[in-house]
């Protein structure tokens, strides 16, 4: 969420924003916004004048009873009263006010970094790098689900008459790969000085509308009936949200933390083949990681996360590239972000396995997360990555180090988190 007062000095750079994110329907939004600022700001200025004048008048009551001039302390009185009816009502219209202006300025997305490519949607991102060297084997990659049947690793149909489309059971070697994965992630990054959360799994309301969206609000999250708490989508929503109305001294900057937990989504709308397995679901883990910074250093730690996701599928053996992403793919609350993909041999093109995100102060606006440093306090500036998900990455995982023979071999890094295991060998 922008400040308001950075709106009312510059509406076109704010309209100019909104149009580089393809965004035109939000444009009359801005001068909406200002129009009720000032008719807000006006409504203030008269309240704080007739609290000015009731206490004056007050005063003026008592010293006319003492010299017996009941009439005239009467009209006095008459007057504290008319004022303090408006002033009741100017300040039910600067709540009534407040609340549009906010309700408004949460759908105004927050101003992009410079550097952010101008496009419509995530067709123009545009490559940064690629790290590995992408392998086509010679024999056949089957598609991820087939893989994994073979080791009697995955149980879609039982899933289904449980839960329902998008979901899963992981059995035997696949499912201690799942986990495999998640303790070696989160090792990975307590070696790298990020302090290991196992947050909440559920938030409230008002967090959820501290870190995200409306839009992603609707299309991700799952409500709990009858209770003010929606299952979180990622752990980021917790993670950010432990820092709510928080003023925080600044020699305790930067908070590094990275947190593991199950996320539920209900990823709506139709899906290609590339998407059925598990690819998209509505239950899966995820080892994750958040900052919490001065805002000098944030773009520094947001080159220093995305860095550790592409440090940690190398050190699998799995090849990845990373994308920045344009306008149009950046989500309201994002300055910049950027997607990190693994390689498919199966498919021969990348696919997205995690997606790392400098909010700038937009979270904590919301949040109301402080620094106090010299006496001053300021906003903080948050960012997130993802560390791994389980089942996005173990596609990855298997089609790269999948051998002619059917066997799935187990880098290095990965043995001893499986027992010792050096290759895994398929049951049928």
């Amino acid at each position: 969420m922008l400040d308001i007062k950075f709106l009312r000095e510059n509406p076109e750079i704010v309209k100019q924003n909104i149009k580089n994110k393809f965004q035109d329907y939000k444009l009359p939004m801005v001068d909406e916004v200002i129009a009720l600022d000032a008719e807000n700001r006006a409504i203030m200025q008269e309240a704080d004048s007739l609290r000015s004048n009731r206490n004056k008048l007050s005063k003026q009551i008592g010293g006319l009873m003492a010299k017996g001039q009941k009439e005239e302390a009467e009209a006095v009185k008459k007057q504290v009263g008319e004022q303090s009816a408006r002033l009741a009502e100017c300040e039910a219209k600067e709540v009534e006010l407040a609340e549009k202006i906010k309700n408004i300025m949460m759908k105004i997305p927050n101003i992009i970094d410079p550097t952010v490519p101008i496009g419509k949607d995530d067709s123009e991102n545009v490559e940064i790098q690629k790290y590995g060297e992408p392998v086509v084997p010679d024999f056949e990659i089957p598609y991820h689900t087939d893989i994994m049947e073979r080791f009697d690793g995955i149980d879609l149909d039982s899933a289904r008459r449980v839960a329902g489309n998008g979901f899963y059971y992981l059995m035997g070697d696949i499912a201690r790969l799942h986990s495999a994965v998640i303790s070696y992630a989160r090792d990975f990054m307590i070696d790298r000085g990020f302090t290991y959360c196992i947050p909440p799994f559920m938030i409230r309301s008002d967090v959820v509308t501290g870190v995200m969206s409306f839009a992603e609000m609707e299309a991700m999250m799952y409500k709990i009936e009858g209770e003010d708490l929606y299952l979180i989508g990622t752990s980021e929503h917790s993670m950010i949200g432990k820092f709510i109305d928080q003023i925080i001294p600044g020699e305790n900057l930067p908070y590094t933390l990275t947190s593991y937990s199950p996320c539920f989504r209900k990823e709506k709308g139709a899906h290609g083949i590339e998407e059925r397995g598990v690819y998209r679901i509505h239950q899966f883990e995820k080892q994750e990681m958040i900052v919490v910074c001065k805002p000098e250093d944030s773009k520094m730690w947001y080159d220093k996360l995305w860095q550790n996701t592409v440090d940690l599928f190398r050190s699998l053996d799995v090849p990845v590239r990373t994308l920045e992403c344009c306008s149009g793919d950046l989500a309201d609350l994002k300055v910049k972000s950027c997607d990190v993909e693994a390689w498919s041999p199966r498919q021969k093109k990348y696919f997205e396995v995690g997606s790392c995100s400098n909010l700038g102060d937009a979270q904590a606006r919301r949040l109301r997360i402080r620094v106090n440093e010299d006496g001053k306090k300021y906003l903080a500036h948050t960012l997130n990555n993802t560390v791994v998900a389980p089942p996005r990455m173990l596609i990855a995982f298997l089609e790269n180090n999948l051998c002619a023979d059917g066997t799935v071999k187990i880098p290095e890094a990965l043995r001893p988190y499986m027992g010792g295991k050096e290759v895994l060998v398929p049951k049928k």
